[in-house]
């Protein structure tokens, strides 16, 4: 009789594993790890040190064009890198899960959260789905159920897709930047739930992440990928926005659109709105300023509206009511309706960004459209421009000839920025640009948006979770809850610093 597996072996064991793209860069330098069940093991290091592919490697799906250069990765027992595609496929079926650093990708557009939950879990009744979801802190209240995938903020659709890897009981999680898009509270909250899923469920759980709080929280085990650790920023757990009272509005302001820059009056957005179903209100009269050469910030919980905000703004989401004006004009509110001229000043940096990169053109080509299509530059200099696209936002020129898919998280992001940035955007709408970066380059980031903003005269928009970020790079701060603008006005005035949150007026 054959001996089964010993309750303490690792589920995981990756060995001297390295990867690369044959004569191009090599994806993950050589590198161990063990994920034993019980345990939360945290992968970090600078953007670019190899995580995410580590943790592809895992599941036994590597990037197109990837391949083994050393070493060896068994999962449960299996030469993962080895297995035959059916056979893999059972494994991811039934017990390896996978979130990635940009689940709203993974999520059926067409699909409403009780179907994309229960599709996946091997309990998939009502109650079971319902009783997921607030174990993911998505209560199922206010119509949650009923959405698709575009009514929902980065935040939820992130803890959809984790509810989703959770539904199919898994031996084995695997969770990139988990927390990217969430709000301190909720962030600490996922780092309890990881914890318990890990203990109470006996699975092993391994997550890449750039947050030192997050790893502080939950991680039993930290392997850190690169030469050197990154530096530790100071702690951000505490730090608090404090509104001016409960769900509270600010008292009216002037009817008078502002005559530069770009500003909405009175924005109202709803989803899900039907006979049978709950509607969402996800922006609730909003008004909203920004103004050449200023740096705004936008904060508020996961779910307030701060991505339908940039969306309505950039004429990809339209308002029910309100209006929208760029230097005193009236702004169409599709980008259907937009001039050609108006598309090149209005910018978006999404927080997903292979929704900004055609993952079947080189970076390079990505950041030559713009520049061909709006005529910014002639066409016998674009490539030069390409390069000072790529060296504007800290990535070598020889990225250009790189596909999307042979960047890491934190490189993709700054290639969406340098794309946004190619055509001389007046205004710039980032979603939560830093969340999948490290420290550094966070740092760095936001240090050549703040620089641009003052060299160009850009009106810079900053949706972050970030609190510490927003409130050392901008100027007014715009505080959302439940869809309404809370409070607005000097960062300083509005943001606690770490320990010193103060209670409502």
């Amino acid at each position: 009789m054959t001996a089964g597996p010993h309750p303490d072996a690792p589920l995981v064991s990756v060995s001297d594993l390295e990867i690369g793209i044959p004569g191009g860069p090599v994806l993950l330098p050589r590198t161990g790890l063990v994920l034993r069940r019980g345990r939360v093991t945290a992968l970090t290091g600078a953007s670019g040190s190899g995580k995410t592919t580590l943790l592809r490697a895992v599941l036994g799906a590597l990037p197109p064009g990837a391949r083994v250069l050393g070493g060896s990765a068994h999962v449960l027992g299996e030469d993962v890198l080895a297995l035959p595609p059916r056979r893999l496929r059972e494994l991811r079926r039934h017990r390896l899960a996978h979130v990635g650093q940009d689940p709203g990708s993974g999520l059926d557009p067409r699909m409403r959260v009780r179907r994309l939950v229960a599709e996946t879990a091997t309990d998939p009744r009502e109650q079971a789905v319902r009783d997921l979801l607030a174990e993911c802190r998505l209560p199922a209240g206010d119509g949650l159920l009923d959405r698709r995938p575009a009514a929902l903020s980065g935040g939820q659709q992130r803890r959809v897709a984790l509810a989703r890897a959770l539904a199919r009981t898994p031996d084995v999680l695997l969770l990139d930047e988990p927390t990217a898009g969430l709000d301190a509270a909720l962030r600490d909250a996922v780092a309890a739930l990881l914890r318990d899923v890990a203990a109470h469920r006996a699975i092993a759980v391994a997550l890449a992440c750039h947050d030192p709080a997050l790893l502080e929280l939950c991680a039993d085990d930290v392997v850190h990928l690169g030469t050197r650790p990154p530096p530790s920023p100071a702690r951000t757990a505490g730090a608090a926005v404090v509104p001016r009272s409960a769900g509270a509005p600010e008292p009216a302001v002037p009817e008078r659109l502002p005559a530069a820059g770009l500003a909405a009056r009175g924005l109202r957005v709803t989803f899900g709105r039907s006979r049978d179903r709950e509607a969402h209100r996800a922006l609730d009269g909003v008004d909203f300023t920004a103004a050449p050469g200023s740096a705004t910030g936008v904060i508020g919980p996961s779910g307030s509206g701060k991505t339908t905000l940039l969306r309505v703004l950039a004429g990809l989401q339209p308002a029910e009511e309100g209006r929208l004006s760029l230097d005193g004009a009236p702004l169409p509110g599709s980008v259907r309706r937009r001039s050609r001229d108006q598309l090149r000043r209005i910018q978006l940096v999404p927080q997903n960004p292979l929704g900004a990169l055609n993952p079947a053109r080189t970076v390079g080509a990505a950041l030559a459209r713009p520049l061909r299509l709006h005529g910014v530059v002639p066409r016998r200099s674009t490539a030069a421009h390409v390069a000072e696209l790529l060296d504007a936002v800290g990535l070598p020129a020889g990225f250009a000839r790189r596909y999307p898919h042979e960047l890491s998280g934190g490189q993709r992001q700054r290639a969406s920025i340098a794309r946004a940035l190619a055509p001389r955007p007046e205004v710039l709408l980032c979603d939560e640009v830093t969340s999948a970066l490290d420290p550094r380059t966070a740092t760095a980031v936001m240090d050549l948006l703040v620089r641009l903003t003052d060299e160009r005269r850009l009106a810079l928009v900053v949706v972050s979770h970030e609190v510490h970020l927003v409130a050392a790079y901008t100027g007014t701060v715009h505080v959302l809850d439940a869809g309404r603008v809370v409070r607005r006005g000097p960062g300083v005035s509005l943001l606690a610093p770490p320990g010193r949150a103060t209670a409502p007026d």
